[in-house]
């Protein structure tokens, strides 16, 4: 089965990204499977899947809000979509590090 996890990381503040809204989806299918805000520590309390099927899924992470409560008055970013594809046996971690202006992320451990 598929697992997969993520975590937020401000790398403006250098800090985690606490109460950014994290919504799964699989691509194809309009109703979300997850919809979870990080923690203090940036990450989710519970997986986003803990034993899914392999296929094409989308990460919406909503940024703008948690910007603006740290003070920014106009951040660019307001939603970062991340499509990823995930076979069916593996487990999986997507770190999203942000800052006001741009993103990255990768296939943690």
């Amino acid at each position: 089965m598929t697992r997969l996890s993520t975590h937020v990381l401000d790398q403006r503040n250098g800090k985690p990204a606490a109460g950014v809204l994290v919504t799964l989806t699989r691509v194809g299918d309009p109703e979300p499977i997850a919809r979870l805000r990080t923690n203090a520590d940036g990450r989710l309390d519970a997986p986003l899947l803990e034993e899914g099927e392999g296929g094409t899924y989308q990460l919406e992470f909503e940024v703008k809000d948690y910007f603006e409560a740290s003070g920014v008055s106009s951040p660019f970013l307001d939603r970062v979509p991340v499509q990823v594809t995930l076979a069916a046996t593996e487990s999986y971690h997507v770190p999203l590090l942000i800052t006001p202006w741009s993103y990255s992320v990768y296939r943690g451990s």
